[in-house]
C-alpha cells in the first residue's frame, strides 16, 4: 500500500497518479472526454439566467445597486470550459495573462536586496520584523533571505515584491514566541485596497504553534492564523514553500473578509489570478490550502497531509487537504496528492454563503483521507433545505482514492472515495479506487451520490478490493434523492457486496459497460 509522508516530493504526483491508473491515453484525450461528457450530462442555473434577464435601468439608484449586486453572483459565463474542451490542456487559458505579469514582476523588481543588508539575522533568536520591513521598503523589490532561521512577528509584502529563500528546510522563517493567535506569518500589506504581482518562493514557513501551549483552539475567527494569507491580491505566486503546523490554514488565498450573507452573495476583495505550486504542508489547524470568495486559482504539484485539526473542537474538525470553499470561482487542481486528512479534496461552501463553482481537478492522488473527495453544499441537501443557487460545475479526471479510513479529526465521519451532494453538473472521468481488502469499511458505500446531487456522470470507473463495503457504488433515493445519473464504463475486482446500488424514486439514471 502506498504511503506519503509529510516530506514528499510533489513533484512525483503526476508519475505517481500515471501508474495507478494505468490508462496509455494522453492527458488531453482525457480531458477532452471529460469536458464532452460534462458538456452533455449539464443543464444551465436558472438562477443565473433570472439574473442576466433581469430589467435593471441604469438611470435608477435601485437599478445600479441591483447592478453592482449582480456582479457579485458567481456565474456561468466565467466557466471557460469551452476554450478547455477545444484545446485539452491542463492548465486555463488565462495562465498565459499570469505568465505575463509574472515577467512584469521582475521588470519592476530590478532592485534586489539582502534582508541581511537591513540587520536580518538567522541564528533562530533575533527578531526580524524591522529588518524584514525596510528590505521592503514600498516594494518594487525583489528581497533575498538567505538560509538560517528567521524570527519575525509577521511580514507584510506590498506590490511589485519578491520574497525568496534558498529552498525549503533552508531559509526558515518563523513566528516569534510573542506573536499573539491570530497572527499571519506572511500576509500582503493591503488587505482592503488590494495589492498585485506578489511573490514567495524557496523556503519554510513555522507558525510556532508550541508557542500556544496546549491551547485547545488555535486560530482565531477570519482569515488569521495561517503561515501565508493573500487577501486581496491580483497576480501571485507562491512557489517551493513548505508550511509548519499553522494555527488554522497553511495557504490562504481570500477575499478581505469571509462572508457568510447568503448562498448567490460573493465577498468583496476576492484575490484573482494567483499560482500556487510545488507546496508541502502539515500540522495545520484547520485546511492545509483553502480559497475563499476568489477567481482564478491554480493549485498545481502540492502535496498537504497529517492536520492537527486543532483550529476545532475535537472530534468535528473539518480539516481538507486542499478545500475549494465558499465563493471561489474558476479554480484549477492539478497533480496534487493529499493523505490522512478529512477531506482529500473538498469542493464547498457553508450554508450561509455562496458555494465553489466552476472547479477543475486534473490528477490528484488521496491517500488514507478519510473522504477523499467531497463535494457538498451545507444546507442544502435535504427536501426542507433551500436549493443551492450556486452550487454548479466540477470536472475531475485522472483521479484515485488509495483507502480511505476511519479519523478521529472528524468522528462518526465514516470513509468515503467520493461523496457528491447537492452540486449540479458533476462529471467524473478516469476515477481509481483502491482499497484495503483487510479493512472493515462497515457496509457503506465508496462512492456515494446523494442529498439532491443533479447531473452527475461517472465514467472509466476502476475499483478494486473494497469486500466490507456495502456497494461500491451508491446513488441514494428517496425524499432527499440524487437524480439525472450517469454511470457508465464500471469495473470492480474484488467488489464489494453490490456493485452498484440505486435507491427508490429516482427518476433518470443511465448504467451502461459495467
Amino acid at each position: 500500500m502506498i504511503y506519503l509522508d509529510k516530506k514528499h516530493n510533489p513533484a512525483r504526483n503526476r508519475k505517481l497518479i500515471a501508474g495507478l491508473i494505468g490508462d496509455v491515453r494522453s492527458e488531453r484525450e482525457i480531458i477532452l472526454e471529460r469536458d464532452k461528457l460534462f458538456s452533455k450530462n449539464s443543464k444551465v442555473n436558472p438562477f443565473f439566467e433570472e439574473q442576466k434577464q433581469a430589467d435593471i435601468s441604469p438611470s435608477s439608484i435601485f437599478g445600479r445597486l441591483k447592478k453592482k449586486l449582480f456582479g457579485l453572483f458567481c456565474s456561468l459565463e466565467d466557466d471557460d470550459g469551452p476554450a478547455t474542451a477545444a484545446t485539452g490542456d491542463v492548465y486555463p487559458e488565462w495562465k498565459g495573462r499570469l505568465d505575463q505579469e509574472y515577467d512584469d514582476l521582475f521588470r519592476k523588481t530590478k532592485r534586489e536586496v539582502n534582508v541581511k543588508d537591513f540587520g536580518g539575522v538567522g541564528d533562530g533568536i533575533t527578531d526580524n520584523t524591522e529588518a524584514f520591513r525596510k528590505a521592503f521598503g514600498s516594494g518594487k523589490v525583489k528581497v533575498v533571505v538567505p538560509a538560517g532561521v528567521y524570527i519575525t512577528k509577521g511580514i507584510r509584502l506590498p506590490s511589485w515584491t519578491c520574497l525568496i529563500g534558498e529552498g525549503k528546510g533552508k531559509t526558515i522563517i518563523k513566528l516569534h514566541n510573542d506573536a499573539p493567535k491570530g497572527r499571519r506569518l506572511i500576509t500582503n500589506a493591503h488587505h482592503w485596497k488590494g495589492n498585485r504581482n506578489i511573490l514567495v518562493q524557496g523556503m519554510s514557513l513555522d507558525w510556532n504553534v508550541e508557542r500556544l501551549g496546549n491551547a485547545e483552539k488555535t486560530s482565531t475567527f477570519g482569515n488569521h492564523s495561517s503561515c501565508l494569507t493573500f487577501a486581496n491580491v491580483t497576480y501571485g505566486w507562491v512557489k517551493d514553500v513548505e508550511a509548519i503546523n499553522p494555527g488554522l490554514h497553511c495557504f490562504d488565498i481570500s477575499s478581505t473578509l469571509y462572508n457568510y450573507s447568503g448562498d448567490g452573495i460573493r465577498a468583496r476583495g476576492g484575490s484573482k489570478y494567483v499560482w500556487l505550486d510545488n507546496l508541502n504542508g502539515y500540522g495545520f489547524g484547520d485546511d492545509g490550502i483553502t480559497t475563499h470568495h476568489s477567481d482564478d486559482i491554480i493549485i498545481s504539484n502540492s502535496h498537504m497531509c497529517d492536520p492537527s485539526g486543532r483550529a476545532h473542537a475535537k472530534g468535528f474538525s473539518n480539516s481538507n487537504g486542499i478545500e475549494v470553499d465558499d465563493g471561489s470561482r474558476n479554480i484549477w487542481l492539478v497533480n496534487n496528492s493529499t493523505a490522512r486528512c478529512f477531506g482529500g479534496v473538498e469542493v464547498k461552501a457553508h450554508h450561509n454563503s455562496s458555494a465553489a463553482a466552476n472547479v477543475y481537478i486534473t490528477g490528484h492522488l488521496s491517500v488514507n483521507d478519510n473522504r477523499s473527495y467531497n463535494f457538498r453544499h451545507i444546507g442544502h441537501h435535504k427536501m426542507s433545505d433551500p436549493e443551492s443557487k450556486t452550487a454548479f460545475n466540477i470536472r475531475a479526471a485522472n483521479i484515485v482514492a488509495v483507502a480511505p479510513v476511519f479519523t478521529d479529526l472528524y468522528s462518526g465521519s465514516t470513509p468515503r472515495c467520493m461523496v457528491v451532494a447537492a452540486y449540479k453538473n458533476v462529471a467524473i472521468n478516469n476515477f481509481t479506487l483502491i482499497g484495503d481488502p483487510k479493512y472493515d469499511y462497515k457496509g457503506n458505500p465508496m462512492i456515494a451520490i446523494q442529498y439532491r446531487a443533479r447531473n452527475v456522470t461517472l465514467n472509466n470507473v476502476k475499483i478494486k478490493d473494497f469486500t466490507t463495503a456495502g456497494s461500491d457504488i451508491k446513488v441514494f433515493g428517496g425524499d432527499n434523492r440524487a437524480d439525472d445519473v450517469l454511470i457508465q464504463s464500471i469495473s470492480s475486482d474484488k467488489p464489494a457486496r453490490k456493485a452498484i446500488a440505486i435507491g427508490q424514486g429516482i427518476q433518470n439514471i443511465h448504467v451502461s459497460k459495467v
